[in-house]
């Protein structure tokens, strides 16, 4: 199927005018659609609850919420196949019977959803129309160039921006390190012991304390291990402690 790559974080308000926009724009291009919905995910089974979803009216939303709740329904369908899936009439399909009803009950009869997925961003296209057969065709041609095109974007997007969280992450490991280092020495010092079991002591500090790593050494380094002695030997590993 497609390759997964995780992305942790929050979507920004780029993320959502972009799938607002896109939404819109299959109502312009599709004369039949009398709405639609772009919905996002990052390619997991079991984050649907966490999709963002963009709509052209409230009641579209809901027939998403609907389709989640249930577990089943056009859009789970085309994101487990990676196919289109299109209904002629809903009134006569038999598939998806939550769904079928709530949108139904919008008078929604027609419906189409495009999936699209890259480097673990998944999104779909739902149109929706008012006419039995009315969105037979509407799975091919530009819409679907322009899900692609706006799905490679989103992909890019998230990676940028997790790579711009890694550097951060390694920014603040290498502002931190040299305080580790020199802390990792005064324990040495300090337990008479050798480089490992100095670090190992710090770890298990920051572990029964709740207290970054990064912290206990800063803590250690502004004492100078003074008045520490017998805290340090106390929380060492394999110590017995209260």
């Amino acid at each position: 199927m497609f390759p997964d790559q995780e992305y942790e974080g929050p979507e920004p308000a780029s993320t959502v005018r972009k799938l607002h926009r896109l939404a819109e724009e299959c109502v312009r291009s599709v004369p039949a659609c009398c709405g639609a919905v772009a919905t996002l995910g990052d390619g997991r089974r079991d984050a649907s609850g966490q999709r963002r979803v963009s709509a052209t009216h409230p009641d579209l939303a809901a027939l998403v919420a609907v389709q989640f709740d249930a577990g089943d329904g056009p859009i789970r369908t085309a994101l487990d196949t990676g196919a289109p899936v299109g209904t002629a009439d809903l009134l006569t399909d038999g598939r998806w019977p939550e769904y079928r009803a709530a949108a139904l009950g919008t008078g929604v009869r027609a419906g189409v959803t495009l999936p699209f997925r890259r480097a673990g961003t998944d999104l779909t296209l739902d149109l929706y129309g008012y006419r039995p057969g009315s969105l037979d065709h509407a799975a091919h041609g530009s819409l679907a160039l322009l899900g692609e095109e706006v799905t490679a974007g989103l992909a890019r997007d998230r990676r940028y921006r997790a790579a711009l969280a890694e550097a951060g992450q390694l920014a603040a490991a290498l502002r931190t390190r040299p305080d580790i280092d020199r802390a990792g020495g005064i324990v040495m010092h300090v337990l008479g012991c050798d480089a490992d079991r100095a670090y190992a002591v710090l770890r298990h500090v920051s572990q029964l304390t709740n207290r970054k790593l990064a912290d206990v050494a800063g803590q250690v380094v502004r004492t100078r291990g003074r008045g520490l002695e017998e805290e340090l030997a106390r929380l060492a590993p394999g110590a017995g402690h209260r």
